[in-house]
Order: structure tokens, then sequence, then C-alpha cells
């Protein structure tokens, strides 16, 4: 019988037992040997294990098909082989070996397969949520009838992103089942501890169905589900289920588990998931096939661990691999000359354009659908492209999480950080998800999404809307951050990072949405990862980015008045970083001055001063300069902030100061 016949049979005929059984017995059997393995020392890292729990990860698994997508926790290796993953990858992977399904990289709490549906076990609780919430998105925009399993424990409950995503989930009637093990502890905490409100409570508060099922019997557990997913495929928005389960090792294995008793652990063992299976099958005359069964399954499991151990550790030439995926080549067009086009509108032209042009992209945000984006930059597109410009609820988070989840299943989605500073609202869902998952699984996923976000010091808009946050993304190994300043850049940058296959953060000054330049064609791309001279010069290098290039732009047109020749960078992508045309401008001019809006430690500046110490040494006449904000928070009043933005009179005095120092 196949697979998919399995799936719509009564649970309670014997081909179904006993195949329910097998998948239960696997992740049984994978999961005592890997404790056995991580006691020997052969499995590194942290491991954590849901023995007792597999009757609700089979049973939530079951109705499940090719269309369909699950997240998971990083207590995952259940849902994995539920979900159809094979043992053998997986044990390569939690030793570390190069056949691991995600080529050594992710590790026990890190195994993933997108290309199976299966989105990813997650070391941050509760992150895998958003991620379900866009991966829902897709399927929503798809309409194939794909449905979300967002595995989460008890312990996620008390996670923001579980209410935004929950939340997002209903606004947009996504096909999700938000699926809680509720295993009784958070970690080492009791779950009575943590909530003084119930699981179904929430459901209601959030407008979703809420359902309760004895996680540690398969057959209910697959019953409700099959009734479930088939009402989410004809239709159906998001609910929530939670299995009432146990796990009989500690939170991760070495846990001294204090935090609990004997007698409750063997109370629960009464209700061994799998014993309760072979009973049932027992009683149905079908004890030959559970032998025949567990024969098989030991066969199995002995084997991969036979071919894990045998197989090779990642080469080390391999350590950079799979932190981003291969952009295409895109050639520098020509300047435009003609025509007169805003920053502002270049921005919608491009989202006008890719949306055009690829029904893959879509873009969410807070008032970015009816409002048109508090500037104005999308007003139109809801109406013209409707369900693909979505507004969302003030959920950064679960913004961001949609992103990832979204393109993890083959969108490219667009989505809008209202501010450049509430980039920590959501800081996990780009630095530990976004940059790394494609990294972590060991190259199977691709991620083609576009964070836009804006800032903008000078306008009196104080210390939690003036920051100049780019230093701290362009730290973060897997994110591409790009700084336009001119209005064909703008347009050309955008299309090309909406086209990339990696996560990018494009950041517009909003003091330059009103700024004028030649207007670009429509086909016009400009390549991520590469700077441009703005003014050729000979004396020295400035180099810049955003709304500072024209204030180094005109002070480089004062000093020319003096015969002094100053050569403007604008570097447009801060990372990956353009040191090649830094370099070769500083062979010239043996100066290089850096201005930014950004604080000045450990920045942008801070790090082309290293490199120009490092691979540009014997060109400097010049110790290299800085021109950058003060090391505070942005000040509230003009008397002040003035003070602390870096000007025309500070970029000047610092090029005068590179020219009268002597080698």
């Amino acid at each position: 019988m196949t697979e998919s016949n399995l799936r719509t049979t009564d649970s309670g005929n014997a081909a179904t037992l006993t195949e329910m059984y097998r998948r239960m017995l696997t992740i049984r059997r994978f999961e005592e040997h890997a404790a056995r393995l991580y006691r020997d020392s052969r499995i590194p890292g942290f491991l954590h294990l849901s023995i007792g729990q597999e009757a609700s990860a089979v049973g939530a698994c079951w109705p499940l098909d090719d269309r369909d997508v699950v997240t998971s926790t990083h207590r995952g290796h259940g849902h994995c082989i539920a979900k159809g993953l094979d043992v053998d990858g997986m044990f390569a992977e939690l030793m570390g070996k190069e056949t691991g399904t995600c080529k050594g990289r992710g590790g026990s709490m890190h195994i993933a397969d997108p290309r199976k549906g299966i989105f990813g076990a997650n070391g941050i609780v509760g992150a895998g949520l958003p991620i379900a919430v866009g991966a829902g998105t897709a399927a929503q925009l798809r309409r194939g009838g794909g449905v979300v399993v967002a595995f989460f424990g008890d312990g996620a409950i008390a996670q923001g992103v579980f209410h935004e995503s929950v939340n997002l989930a209903a606004v947009w009637d996504l096909p999700v089942i938000f699926f809680c093990e509720n295993n009784g502890y958070s970690e080492f905490s009791a779950a009575a501890d943590q909530h003084r409100a119930t699981l179904r409570e929430r459901a209601a508060g959030y407008g979703v169905e809420y359902h309760g099922v004895d996680g540690n019997d398969v057959v209910q557990v697959a019953a409700l589900q099959r009734e479930l997913v088939a009402r989410l495929r004809a239709g159906a928005g998001p609910m929530i289920v939670e299995a009432t389960t146990y796990r009989w090792h500690g939170h991760y294995e070495g846990d001294p588990e204090s935090y609990r008793d004997a007698e409750e652990l063997a109370e629960w063992k009464k209700r061994d998931p799998l014993v309760l299976l072979a009973d049932t099958m027992r009683g149905r005359g079908l004890a030959e096939q559970l032998a025949v069964v567990e024969r098989e399954v030991d066969v199995v499991i002995e084997h991969a661990i036979e071919q894990a151990t045998a197989a090779p550790y990642p080469a080390a030439e391999t350590v950079g691999d799979f932190v981003t995926t291969p952009r295409a080549e895109i050639p520098e067009p020509a300047t435009p000359t003609g025509g007169t086009l805003k920053i502002m509108h270049a921005i919608t032209n491009a989202l006008t354009r890719e949306l055009e042009e690829d029904p893959t992209v879509f873009l969410a945000g807070i008032d970015v659908g009816k409002g048109g984006n508090v500037y104005g930059l999308t007003r139109g597109l809801a109406d013209k492209f409707p369900g693909r410009v979505r507004d969302t609820p003030i959920s950064e988070s679960a913004i961001m999480g949609t992103a990832v989840g979204a393109a993890m299943a083959g969108y490219r989605p667009v989505v809008e950080l209202m501010y450049f500073d509430f980039i920590g609202v959501c800081l996990d869902q780009l630095m530990n998800q976004a940059a790394k998952l494609r990294f972590m699984t060991g190259g199977a996923v691709t991620m083609p999404l576009v964070v836009r976000t804006q800032f903008g010091a000078g306008k009196s808009s104080g210390s939690q809307h003036s920051q100049s946050l780019e230093g701290l993304l362009a730290h973060i190994p897997g994110l591409t951050v790009v700084m336009p300043s001119t209005p064909a850049d703008t347009y050309g940058l955008l299309r090309a990072a909406i086209q990339d296959p990696n996560p990018v953060i494009f950041i517009e000054n909003r003091l330059l949405y009103g700024k004028k330049g030649p207007e670009p064609s429509a086909d016009h791309l400009v390549p991520l990862g590469k700077a441009i001279v703005r003014r050729p010069g000979v004396d020295a290098t400035v180099v810049s980015y955003s709304k500072m290039m024209y204030d180094c732009l005109a002070v480089a047109d004062r000093l020319s008045a003096e015969g002094i020749e100053v050569e403007v960078i604008d570097l447009r992508t801060i990372s990956p970083l353009d040191f090649d045309t830094v370099l070769t401008s500083l062979r010239k001019t043996n100066r290089l001055v850096v201005v930014h809006q950004a604080v000045g430690e450990f920045g942008v500046g801070a790090e082309l001063a290293a490199r120009a110490v490092r691979e540009g040494f014997w060109y400097l006449d010049a110790p290299v300069i800085r021109v950058t904000a003060g090391a505070t928070p942005a000040p509230y009043t003009p008397a002040l902030e003035q003070i602390w933005l870096p000007d025309e009179a500070r970029i000047e005095a610092a090029i005068r100061e590179s020219l009268d120092a002597h080698p």
C-alpha cells in the first residue's frame, strides 16, 4: 500500500497501524541510539531527545504530503522522521559528517530539508512559528491546498513570537496548524508555573479553533489531524492543537533532572505510546507484524549508524561554503542623463516592476497596503496587485519570520520595517534565521527576501528613530546590506535585491525621498556589492554612502576651486564590501577619509580603516580619518543634534588634515 493510500484509509486498519508503529519505533530507536552515541562522545554539541513523544509527531504528520510544510523545535528528530527524513543522513548530521542531512552544518538542533517540506528544527524557542506563517502565506498564494504544521512546546507560549504568529495567521486566514506538544515542562520549569491562561483560552482570544488531544495515542492524533488538514485544504483558517504528552529524558542529555521526581516519570511510562499501539495491534491479531517491524527497524538503524560512522567530515576548504547563494553577474549600467526622478518614485517604480514581472513577489508590512506606507511609497499597489500587497499587525518579528518562511517556500517576499531603529525588535529572524539557514542546511535552501527600511537623523526624530545601524547588520555573515543615494541606483539596486537569491536589507534615507536625479530606463539594474566612483580625483579618497555622499561631493567641489581634487566613492552596498574599488583609489591618492552618519566605533569606517592598513599600508601617506556621528544616542534638540552629526565643515577639516600629514 502506498503512503498516499495509507493517509486516506481508516486509521484502524492493519496496514495503517503497522506503518504508524514503524514510524514511531524508528523515532524511538533513533533517539535511543543517539543517546548512546552522545554518551560515547560520538555526537558533539547539544542533544535534545523526544523519547515518549513519538505519537504526537507521527500522528501530526500522518495526513501530510509533499505539498505540506512542518517547522520544528530544538527537540525535532521525531518531526523530521515523521515527515519522511531518512535516518542515514540524520545520524551523519548528528555526528557532524559531510553526508549529513545538512552536510554537518546544522547538527541536532537545526536538522532541515526544505525539499521535503521540513523547514527546520530550531535552536531558538518559538522561532519556527513566524517561519510557519511565511510558509502558510506561500501556500495560500500558491492555491495548491498546501498546509503547514508548526510544532512548538508549551514553553514557547510565553514567547512574543507565539502571539505575533498566531495573530497574523488568524488575520490572514492562513492554512496553519499550530501544534503544541505539551510535555509538562518548559526546560526545567513545570508548565503550571509558567502560565496563568490555558492554551484553549488563548486560542479564543485570537479567534481560532482549539483542539485538545491525547498526545500519546497516535490513532487519536492522526484522526484529528486528518480532519483538520482536510478542512484547511478546503480553505479553513488557522487552528491550535494541544497534544498532552511527556518527555522521558531531561531537557538535554546530561540534564540532572532535579526538577521532577521518578514517580512522575514512572506513571507516564505506563502510557508509553509504542506500548499503547502495540497492545492495540496484538488485540487485532497483528503480533507477527510487530515482530517484523522491530527486526526491520533495527536493521535500518544499525546500517545508518555504520554508514554515518564511516562517512568523512567536511573538508577544511569548505568551511566558508553555503554562507550565501552565488548571485548572477550584473554589469554596471550606463549612468542615466535624461529625465528627472525622485528617489521616492524610484522605489515605487522598482516595486511595481518586480510585482509585474514575477508572480512570486509580494509585499507585506505595517500600513503598506491600504495606507500605502507612511511616506506613500506603496500607494495604489494593493489595488493593482490584490492579495500580494498585505497589511500586517504591528508585529515585526512575525513580519520578518513571514519573509523567511515564504522565501524558503519559493516566494520572493519584500517586507517593510517601518523604522531602522526597530531592528532590535525582530533581530532574531534576521540574525539567526534569514542569515544562517542556507549555511545550516548545507546549501539546501535559498533565501530570496528583501527587508526595506528607512532612517535619517537631522530632523529631531530622537534617539529611537534616528539610528544608522548598518554596521550591526554588516557584522552578520549571510546578510547583504544596501544603502543607495541616487534615484537611479535606488531603482536599480532595489530591483537587483528583489531578484537576488539572498536576504538583502535595503536601507533608505527618508531625508532623500524627495531627492531628484536622472531617470533610469525601465530595465535598469545595478550590481549588488559594487561601489562606484562619483567624482574622480588624485589628492585624497573620500568614501561614503547614502545621504552623506552628497555632503562629501559638495566639499569636493569647493576644494576643487583651490586645486585640490578629491575622489569620492559611494559604497552603495555595505556588505559585501567592495574594498577593491577603495584600494584602487588609494593607490592613486595615498589618503583615505571615511564619512558616515553612524556612530564611529566598530562601524563601517573602522572596517575600511582596518582593511586599508592591512591591504593598502604601503600606499598610505597619512592616517585614515573617520568622520562620523558622536558616540552617544541621537539627541532630540536641534542644538545638540547638529553638533552630534557629521557635516561639511568636519568633512573638509578631515580632508585638509589628511593632506597636511607628511609620510
